[in-house]
């Protein structure tokens, strides 16, 4: 719910909010909006009524990208929301979907035949490849029990989370998946959001919650998070032979203050070789947990800066993006954030230390009228710089009843890298895919095409999902990696960092699972490369500690790296 005070509409030239309006004739087409031939449109997200009355069907679902069959193209996984008929049996439950990429635009549904179709109320999913046998597995968070969805090598999979011992129950949200303690397997972090009851919805007036405490800019909405109970947050330490031990409390991240936890991610914010974890919590203060060596972590949230914004303010987060915006060799966040607020951009300054830089670099005003999701640093243009998208969309449909210059269905946002320290808003032009008017929710990030571009797709809340097509044609280079963990390492090499240097510029980026809102992006690192025909030095730090140099021979081309063992055909 929102944190900020209510602004002043902002409309276009037509009088319609700009967050569905703004439209520009003749703007360059960066994304084309390819739902429909790409076949993405036989899925269709449910969650709740559309009145959204209560806080349980406001949230959406996430969207992962994956290649679960190991033939090189990402396919795709869309989670779905659930009915409260649904829950108690009465009908049957909205499916996830799995659809697999047939390598010439088009995706043809395989749910059915994996085994993947989820059929409760999903919020989250985080892939990674947690027993190193090679191929990705799936975590799904729910509300009511989650899913370890195991990989069994023939395209289907089988729901382990019971045996594993990871399936919680409550509401879970966007989990992480990193190797917290160097053992070489893939850790597992949860973030809880609230303790709601079907069968007894927070109401104002009643249960303890005050008369008209549910409102928003002074209209009765749904209640919540704001005076609910808060779930915890669990950390799961990876035993090694397929089942998992709950270190939450002992690592020192259960949240006991149930705090409501949205997104997540495990990145090394400090460099030291450790990944550490970001928690985006709604309405409250942020988590940003320091790795210490020794299975436990500092909750250094507020000594970082990243607890609260500039103003010294908590906000209502939702998404995480995880990038080097400013080519400074460290980790920067974006966070999106409730309307009547801006998104935050973190600039790490090095020892785990953050500033906020979002009107310095010109992001700020445009995020206010805006809801925003699923977030990620992406370089569309290839020309070196990380860019900055958000998926947006509101959680009152009454907005749409009001003049406030906001609106339930709302278009994304695309914030063009000037030189690493100033953003500019890309213009949506009309009829383009930035000119899509949904309510998004979970965005993913990757190159579905494998031609050198970075795409999108959005899970929208009661409605098909996007595929946006990246179609921006200009003569920039580009490199793509795919990391593969030796020994030591996870195999999936989630925790690994590359350094690709061209000329005078040396650009970073992390292999993580997890973060956007409840989405897992493209495992495979993407690197713009501008003018540059040459990479002049790739270094690679392992999850193991491992240091590598290697040489690239080319680019406009995907490169399969071993660890330990250099470039290999994939």
């Amino acid at each position: 719910m929102s944190t900020g005070a209510a602004h002043a509409p902002v409309k276009d030239a037509l009088s319609r909010p700009i967050t569905a309006g703004g439209f520009v004739d003749g703007a360059p087409v960066i994304f084309s909006d390819i739902t429909r031939p790409s076949g993405l449109d036989k899925f269709h997200h449910r969650s709740g009524t559309p009145e959204k009355s209560t806080i349980l069907e406001t949230p959406g679902s996430g969207v992962a990208l994956i290649d679960y069959d190991n033939d090189g193209w990402l396919d795709i996984y869309l989670l779905n929301g659930s009915t409260f008929p649904a829950l108690k049996g009465n009908e049957t439950p909205p499916h996830a979907m799995l659809l697999h990429n047939n390598h010439d635009g088009t995706f043809t549904d395989v749910t059915e035949k994996a085994g993947v179709a989820n059929e409760r109320w999903g919020f989250g999913v985080a892939v990674a490849d947690y027993d190193n046998d090679g191929w990705p597995d799936i975590y799904v968070s729910n509300f009511g029990k989650n899913r370890l969805y195991h990989n069994n090598h023939d395209g289907t999979f089988t729901d382990i989370a019971q045996r594993a011992g990871v399936t919680l129950g409550g509401w879970s949200t966007g989990a992480t998946w990193g190797d917290y303690d160097h053992d070489g397997f893939l850790d597992l972090f949860v973030p809880g959001y609230v303790k709601f009851d079907p069968d007894n919805p927070p109401i104002a007036g009643k249960g303890g919650i005050p008369p008209g405490f549910c409102q928003f800019r002074g209209i009765d909405v749904m209640c919540g998070p704001r005076g609910l109970p808060g779930e915890g947050d669990h950390l799961f330490h990876n035993n090694g032979d397929g089942t998992f031990t709950d270190v939450s409390v002992k690592a020192g991240v259960s949240d006991p203050r149930g705090y409501y936890g949205l997104a997540s991610v495990f990145v090394d914010v400090d460099d030291d070789g450790w990944i550490d974890l970001l928690v985006a919590n709604d309405s409250v203060p942020k988590y940003l947990y320091r790795n210490k060596h020794d299975g436990t972590f500092d909750d250094i949230s507020y000594l970082s800066g990243f607890a609260l914004n500039d103003e010294g303010r908590e906000q209502a987060a939702m998404g995480i993006a995880v990038g080097d915006y400013n080519r400074d060799g460290r980790v920067d966040f974006h966070i999106s954030n409730f309307s009547d607020d801006y998104n935050t951009l973190y600039r790490n300054d090095g020892d785990a230390s953050f500033s906020d830089v979002s009107f310095a670099a010109g992001i700020g005003n445009a995020t206010i009228p805006f809801l925003g999701w699923g977030t990620g640093f992406l370089d569309y243009d290839n020309d070196g710089l990380l860019d900055i998208f958000v998926a947006n969309g509101h959680v009152y449909p009454g907005v749409d009843k009001q003049d406030w210059g906001t609106t339930f269905a709302q278009r994304p946002l695309l914030f063009r890298n000037l030189n690493g320290t100033k953003f500019e808003e890309v213009p949506a032009a009309t009829g383009s895919g930035l000119a899509v008017v949904v309510s998004a929710r979970g965005a993913a990030f990757g190159d579905l095409f494998n031609d050198g571009h970075i795409d999108v797709v959005l899970n929208t809340i009661d409605s098909t999902p996007v595929l946006l097509r990246n179609v921006f044609d200009n003569s920039n280079h580009w490199l793509g990696l795919r990391l593969v963990g030796g020994p030591k390492s996870p195999r999936d090499a989630i925790g690994a960092k590359a350094f690709v240097t061209t000329g005078a510029i040396r650009q970073r980026s992390d292999v993580f699972s997890g973060g956007s809102y409840a989405s897992s992006s493209d495992p495979r690192l993407h690197f713009g490369l501008g003018a540059a025909t040459k990479v002049d030095k790739l270094e690679i730090q392992w999850p193991s500690g491992t240091k590598e140099e290697i040489r690239i021979p080319s680019v406009d081309r995907m490169f399969t790296v071993v660890e330990g063992k250099g470039i290999v055909e994939p």
